[in-house]
């Protein structure tokens, strides 16, 4: 977590070091994203494994603790494995445009922070929900549309939706969910994203 006062690290800056279109790592990332474009997971893993750790280093600048840093690098690649087309080639390589997406995570989750820690000081905290549909509803500025999102939760597979309710209602990084369920933490990160794409198809209709 951010110390008070901290300064915000810039985000990369692509415009820096512009990547020319026969650089070879680049094309490989471009047809990454066109292979998870096609539902192609092993793309997304490539891609993973090739950036996580740099884009971990960026969130780290920007947030001293480490599981909001992992909490903004996944949202991050999410972003990506949720919509691979928000991806445009004409803004810049894809190295760039993912560690950009996880600066903004990152900066975001910095603002909530101290956000929530400046209602704690105003005044006592809210009871926990007990609902999680009521919970995603309010984070998504949807309450109107609680039913629908606990009948989405409801209709994962039960090992996804129990993984995404200790990331999402208790506070668990994904390694502390592997080490409680005896998982590999690549099953969990498995089916955080499974989980996560599924809700994402069943909600389409109520994005703003």
């Amino acid at each position: 977590m951010t110390e008070p006062g901290a300064a915000i690290a810039a985000p990369p800056d692509p415009g820096r070091s512009p990547v020319a279109a026969s650089d070879p790592t680049d094309a490989l990332d471009r047809e990454l994203v066109r292979r998870l474009a096609d539902g192609d997971r092993d793309a997304f893993r490539e891609l993973f494994r090739r950036y996580a750790p740099t884009a971990l280093a960026v969130a780290r600048r920007v947030i001293r603790h480490a599981r909001l840093a992992e909490e903004a690098v996944q949202e991050g690649f999410l972003a990506l494995w949720g919509d691979p087309r928000r991806y445009d080639p004409a803004r810049g390589s894809v190295r760039a445009w993912l560690m950009s997406a996880v600066h903004h995570r990152a900066v975001d989750l910095v603002r909530r922070e101290e956000a929530q820690r400046r209602r704690a000081t105003e005044a006592p905290p809210d009871p926990a929900p007990t609902d999680p549909g009521t919970t995603v509803v309010e984070e998504a500025g949807l309450r109107e549309e609680r039913a629908a999102v606990r009948a989405a939760l409801e209709d994962l597979p039960p090992e996804q939706r129990r993984v995404i309710e200790l990331m999402y209602y208790g506070g668990r990084s994904q390694s502390q969910i592997a080490g409680d369920l005896g998982l590999p933490l690549g099953t969990v990160k498995s089916r955080t994203l499974l989980g996560m794409r599924r809700l994402r198809a069943a909600l389409g209709g109520m994005e703003r």
